[in-house]
């Protein structure tokens, strides 16, 4: 399955429109529970920082979360992440993909 690419030389202009493309670079399983393991473990150490103290915690979060997405796309998924290109949607998108998969609104 081929991501929706915007026009040529065109971005996407909002999230709503990014979105789909950004499921579409989603597509392999393991992909989007690796997606979604980080970005729970990564709230849970931005959470643990905040109620410890313990700043380190941030940039482990932040490791963490990207470690986990990376390691899904370039093993599993074999694209390039979207957050090369797109770093806030991208970023969005993995907290909508879990949200939605917390919430049973997309299966784990």
């Amino acid at each position: 399955m081929s991501a929706p690419l915007p026009p040529q030389g065109r971005r996407y202009s909002s999230f709503a429109e990014f979105y789909p493309y950004y499921l579409a670079e989603h597509s392999n399983r393991i992909c989007t529970r690796i997606h979604v393991t980080g970005t729970g473990l990564s709230i849970a150490l931005l959470a643990a920082a905040i109620a410890l103290h313990r700043w380190w915690l941030v940039a482990a979060a932040v490791i963490c979360g990207y470690g986990f997405a990376w390691i899904g796309h370039f093993f599993f998924e074999k694209n390039r992440p979207a957050t090369f290109t797109y770093p806030l949607w991208s970023l969005m998108g993995d907290f909508r993909l879990f949200w939605e998969t917390l919430t049973a609104h997309r299966h784990f």
